[in-house]
C-alpha cells in the first residue's frame, strides 16, 4: 500500500477525534465492534482506538466486510481529487484507471454494461495484468471490487434518497438483474435492499418536499465553500429561460444528450440547493432521468466543484489576494453549450456575451417543461445547428467569423467528444479545438478549464489576467506571467479566478 494517512493509526485517530472535514472522502474508519465504516466527520460516539481500522477508500473498507454507516452515509462523501502529477507514473496510472471506472459507471450503469479491463488497459497504454497489479497496489482492492463498491454505494444512495422502485434502483446502479442485485447487496451489507430502505425511513426524515415526481439525491462537499462567489459567477452569466439563481439554489434546463451521448435521452431540468448547516447539496432532477442517476450526480459534482480540497488549494495560492478559503471552480453540465458561449464571449463583456447567448437560445433552442415558469428553454444541440445557414446566426448580432466558429463546433462535435476526458488532461481537447476556424488558444483553454473542470489552466493572452498580474507581481508580459504562475501548479485555474476577482476590488 502507498504511504497515506490511513497507514498511520495514531494520526488517523487524531483526525477522527477532531472530526476534521479536510479528510472527508480521503479517510474512512471501520469499527470492529459494530462492523460499520464511517466518514471521519460522523457524529456518532467516537470508538476506542483499538476498535478502529482506517482505510483510504470505501472499497477497501467493504473488501474487509465493513458495512456503510446509515448516519454519515459514506456514499455521499466528496471524491478524492487526483493529484495531477507524473512524478509517480504507476500511481498516476492507477488513479486514472479508478477515474475511468467511475466514468464507466456514470455513463453505462443504466444499460448494465461494464468496462473490460483489457480495453481500459489498452487506452492507458499498458497490459491488463500490469494495470491490475498497480491498481491493487494503489487502491488495496481489485478493479472488480472497486467497481462493485461504487455500484452498491450508488444503490444505497438511491434507496435512501429516492422512492424509486427497487427494480429501477438495481438497473440505475448497473446490475443486470434484480436477483443479482439482491444477492450482492445481501452479501456485502448483510441486509436486503427493502430492509435498508425500511431502516432508513425509521431513522431519518422523509425526503424533502419537491415538485411532484422529482428525483432527489444528496451530495456532500468539504467546507468551507464560497457560495456567494459561485452564485454571483453563475448569475452574471445565466441565460434567461435556461438558468436562474435563487438564493442558494441554481435551477436550469439541460438538452438531451448534454451529459453523455447515450443518456439522458431527452431534455429536462436540474436544480441544486445548498444546505448550509450540513455541508450538503440537495440535487433534484427530471424523473425521466432515473436510469442516469449516476451520470447526473457525477456531472453535478463537477459542475459545482464539490470534490475540491479547499484547504489544499488555499495553501498553494497563499500569495494571492482572496476573501477567504473556499473558492470553487464553476464547471459546466453541457460541454457544447459552454463551448458556444466561450465563442460568443470573445472580446465582449460578460453582459454582452449573455445578451448574444439569450438571442441564440431564443432562436435555436427548444421548449422544455419544468416546475418553474422562468426556466423553460433548453440550449440547442449540435445536431440541430449543422445545417443552419450562417446568415441566420449572424443576423442575431453575432459577427460572421464567430457564427462560422459555432457551426464548425457543431459539425465537429462528434469527433471532439473523443477528446472529452476528465481524467487524461486537456491537451487533446485543446489541440482539437484550436484546429477549428475561429477558435484560438484562449477560447480552447477556457473551454478546457470549465467544461472539463480542469484545475490547472492558466489562460493565455487574457487581458484582465495580465492586468491583475502586473498590478500584483509587476510582470511585464505573458512570458513573465506564465513563469510566475508555475508556483501555483496544479491549481492555476483557481489562481485565474482569484486574479479576476482581485480586479473587482480596484475598479
Amino acid at each position: 500500500m502507498p504511504s497515506t494517512i490511513s497507514s498511520d493509526h495514531a494520526a488517523s485517530y487524531q483526525v477522527l477525534l477532531a472530526r476534521d472535514a479536510r479528510f472527508d472522502g480521503r479517510l474512512f474508519v471501520g469499527v470492529t465492534s459494530t462492523g460499520i465504516y464511517c466518514r471521519p466527520i460522523c457524529r456518532v460516539r467516537t470508538p476506542k482506538p483499538e476498535n478502529c481500522r482506517f482505510f483510504d477508500t470505501p472499497a477497501q473498507a467493504e473488501a474487509e466486510k465493513f458495512r456503510p454507516c446509515l448516519k454519515c452515509r459514506p456514499e455521499i462523501a466528496p471524491g478524492n481529487p487526483l493529484a495531477w502529477t507524473v512524478m509517480d507514473a504507476s500511481r498516476t496510472l492507477a488513479r486514472q484507471a479508478a477515474l475511468a471506472l467511475d466514468a464507466s459507471l456514470d455513463t453505462k450503469a443504466a444499460s448494465g454494461e461494464l468496462p473490460r479491463l483489457r480495453d481500459m488497459a489498452n487506452k492507458l497504454g499498458v497490459s491488463d495484468r500490469h494495470l491490475r497489479r498497480i491498481f491493487q497496489t494503489e487502491h488495496g482492492v481489485t478493479p472488480v471490487q472497486y467497481l462493485q463498491t461504487r455500484r452498491l454505494l450508488l444503490a444505497k444512495q438511491l434507496l435512501t434518497d429516492t422512492r424509486l422502485p427497487i427494480t429501477q434502483v438495481a438497473s440505475a446502479s448497473g446490475f443486470h438483474s434484480l436477483r443479482r442485485f439482491n444477492a450482492a447487496f445481501a452479501e456485502n451489507y448483510r441486509m436486503s435492499p427493502s430492509r435498508l430502505r425500511g431502516e432508513v425511513k425509521e431513522k431519518t426524515s422523509s425526503p424533502t418536499a419537491a415538485p411532484s415526481g422529482t428525483l432527489q439525491v444528496t451530495l456532500s462537499y468539504r467546507p468551507p465553500y464560497d457560495m456567494a462567489r459561485l452564485m454571483k459567477f453563475i448569475a452574471q452569466r445565466a441565460i434567461p429561460g435556461v438558468e436562474a439563481v435563487d438564493g442558494l439554489t441554481i435551477r436550469r434546463t439541460l438538452r438531451a444528450g448534454a451529459l453523455d451521448a447515450s443518456a439522458p435521452h431527452q431534455s429536462g431540468w436540474i436544480a441544486a440547493e445548498f444546505v448550509l448547516d450540513k455541508a450538503r447539496v440537495r440535487l433534484s432532477f427530471s424523473p425521466e432521468w432515473a436510469g442516469a442517476s449516476a451520470t447526473v450526480a457525477a456531472a453535478a459534482r463537477r459542475w459545482l466543484d464539490l470534490d475540491a480540497a479547499p484547504h489544499t488549494v488555499h495553501a498553494a495560492l497563499a500569495d494571492l489576494p482572496s476573501d477567504g478559503n473556499g473558492l470553487r471552480l464553476p464547471g459546466s453540465l453541457d460541454g457544447f453549450e459552454l463551448a458556444v458561449r466561450a465563442v460568443l464571449g470573445q472580446q465582449v463583456t460578460v453582459g454582452g456575451a449573455r445578451t448574444l447567448a439569450s438571442r441564440f437560445v431564443q432562436r435555436f433552442g427548444v421548449e422544455v417543461l419544468t416546475p418553474w415558469t422562468d426556466i423553460h428553454r433548453a440550449f440547442p444541440s449540435p445536431e440541430s445547428l449543422t445545417d443552419v445557414p450562417i446568415e441566420r446566426i449572424a443576423e442575431l448580432g453575432i459577427i460572421r467569423s464567430r457564427a462560422g466558429a459555432i457551426l464548425a463546433l457543431a459539425t465537429a462535435w462528434p469527433a471532439l467528444q473523443a477528446a472529452w476526458s476528465t481524467h487524461q488532461g486537456p491537451k487533446a481537447l485543446i489541440d482539437s479545438l484550436v484546429a477549428l476556424p475561429g477558435i484560438g488558444p484562449w477560447t480552447a483553454s477556457y473551454i478546457a478549464m470549465r467544461a472539463l473542470s480542469w484545475p490547472d489552466v492558466f489562460l493565455p493572452n487574457d487581458v484582465a489576467l495580465l492586468k491583475a498580474m502586473k498590478q500584483l507581481f509587476n510582470t511585464a508580459n505573458q512570458r513573465e506571467a506564465d513563469a510566475y504562475a508555475r508556483r501555483w501548479q496544479p491549481w492555476r485555474s483557481y489562481a485565474v479566478l482569484h486574479l479576476w476577482n482581485s480586479l473587482e476590488k480596484t475598479t
